[in-house]
């Protein structure tokens, strides 16, 4: 929905609670007119059921509001002397609409400064349940958001089995899109396998943008994304299918906000020309260098001298971060994910016959590699260059850099492309330049040949990006045993992580302490 399709969309909500609680709102002592001003109209309707004015802000916060409009329509019920299980019941399975029958039908009166505690156990449980939800929704939708790591593909820097703190505010949070579902899950929700939002899965079809869907908003930040920062965002390419195996000129079934979380290293800003050389990203002709906490990996043969080869013992031995297999029957092995430090001694070791470094020839063309075009003759180890788009920059557009930039115009910034004969026409008009709406970036992994990254779907729309990660909370070796020197350790930053797990532990219990000392003073006061 575009801005002005929810702009009717809210004046028609606000007309429908004017029409249901008018006569409501006189009986409380208002003027019947309140109840059809908007915004104004919540903050005189948390007057009339006791509640803080801030609540009407709650209101306007997508996924928060789902909550916070059945609690309302309960408290309003309650204003009005409706307290049994079955109003209650009706005030949510009507949507609201039982405010209409109080309002026309029911001989009801107002109940002045009436109590806002619970009058039960279970009533108390239900309240404290609602708002902890609504708190951790906030939390996790504008400031910080959990996130575990899956693969392998930034290895050395973040493990699988670490568990971090994403920040939405250093970048900006973006608004929720999906204004409909269930909070605190993305796309799925646990246990039930069923999609967490509202969504048509007709397949070939965007319908889903017309399903309340938001205009891309972000808040302010107050850092741009820096190169080689690592970010969270969701996978351009994600389908509903398999996030592996896409098709590019097919639509994407998934609204952005709901696409499958990623986390890889930022290599390219946007105005870059970015180029891969060997395995090695070169920025505006120039090698990039990583940070001192990030190793790059690539995967080699290894041919052993005798049988007593024991690849799983030098995998460990030489902290060979990634899994090894049989690559033909000449007793070679093929190991993934291999750092140059850790290469320096591998190589040495006594055993070890050769170790080739298993590279793509240049010019040889990988289908699987982006722009995924015949004109193309690029692959995992050999790229580019290309030219990462930045917001307001113009660019010649034709028939040789249109694969490049195609789904960018499409997909990504909602024009409509059509070729006829040597003639590009965007919405229509024949165009020879174009002019990008939005900042793009160019995510990797520094695991090169264990990642698939922009190298495989191109450039990262910045109203993509989720968040950064910031701080490891946790972080487990498989799942089963816990790597306590990761425990409350920094993302980004120079030299070796510091953990600062026993300072928070000290903390923790010396205000646990604190707090149960001065409960004490207080009783014996």
């Amino acid at each position: 929905m575009t801005l002005t399709q929810w702009f009717i969309f809210l004046l028609a909500i606000q007309i429908i609670h004017g029409l249901g609680t008018w006569k409501l709102y006189t009986k409380a002592g208002r003027k019947a007119w309140e109840a059809f001003v908007p915004v104004y109209n919540g903050i005189v309707l948390m007057k009339i059921i006791n509640r803080p004015w801030w609540w009407v802000i709650l209101m306007f916060l997508p996924i928060v509001n789902l909550i916070m409009l059945i609690v309302v329509w309960v408290e309003t019920a309650r204003s009005f002397g409706k307290n049994s299980y079955q109003d209650t019941f009706l005030a949510v399975v009507t949507l609201g609409f039982y405010n209409y029958y109080l309002n026309y039908v029911a001989d009801v009166k107002y109940v002045e400064n009436r109590s806002i505690q619970p009058k039960s156990g279970s009533g108390e449980w239900t309240s404290s349940i609602l708002f902890a939800i609504v708190a951790a929704t906030i939390v996790h939708t504008y400031f910080m958001q959990p996130f575990t790591i899956p693969s392998s593909s930034l290895e050395k820097s973040l493990l699988v089995g670490d568990f971090l703190f994403v920040s939405k505010f250093h970048y900006g949070a973006r608004v929720p899109m999906t204004t409909v579902a269930a909070p605190m899950v993305h796309d799925t929700i646990p246990k039930l396998k069923t999609k967490s939002y509202l969504f048509d899965d007709h397949k070939g079809s965007n319908s889903w943008k017309n399903k309340l869907q938001l205009p891309y908003l972000r808040l302010p930040g107050f850092e741009n994304i820096k190169r080689n920062e690592i970010v969270v965002f969701n996978q351009p390419a994600d389908t509903l299918l398999d996030m592996n195996n896409f098709h590019p000129d097919r639509n994407y079934y998934k609204p952005i906000d709901k696409k499958t979380n990623l986390v890889k290293r930022c290599v390219g800003l946007p105005g870059d020309s970015l180029e891969i050389r060997d395995g090695y990203v070169f920025i505006n002709g120039k090698q990039n260098e990583l940070p001192d906490r990030a190793q790059l990996q690539f995967s080699y043969y290894v041919q052993p001298k005798t049988n007593q080869f024991n690849p799983q013992f030098l995998k460990e031995r030489y902290d060979i971060t990634d899994y090894f297999y049989i690559a033909n029957n000449q007793n070679t092995y093929r190991f993934s994910a291999i750092s140059d430090a850790a290469l320096a001694k591998f190589k040495n070791h006594p055993n070890v016959a050769s170790i080739t470094p298993i590279k793509a020839e240049k010019g040889v063309r990988d289908s699987n590699i982006f722009p995924h075009h015949p004109d193309y003759n690029w692959n995992i180890d050999f790229f580019g260059p290309l030219y990462i788009p930045e917001k307001g920059k113009t660019i010649d557009i034709n028939l040789e850099v249109l694969p490049l930039y195609k789904r960018v115009i499409t997909e990504y910034e909602d024009n409509t492309l059509q070729v006829k004969g040597n003639q590009i026409l965007i919405n229509g008009e024949v165009a020879n330049t174009y002019t990008f709406k939005q900042n793009y970036y160019w995510m990797m992994g520094d695991n090169r040949h264990n990642s698939i990254d922009a190298r495989s779907w191109g450039f990262v729309p910045f109203d993509h990006v989720v968040g950064k990660p910031v701080f490891i909370w946790m972080s487990w070796d498989g799942f089963k045993n816990p790597r306590w020197e990761r425990f409350f350790t920094t993302v980004h930053g120079k030299g070796e992580a510091t953990s600062y797990f026993i300072p928070f532990l000290v903390v923790l219990f010396g205000l646990i302490g604190f707090n149960k000392l001065r409960k004490r003073k207080k009783a014996n006061s």
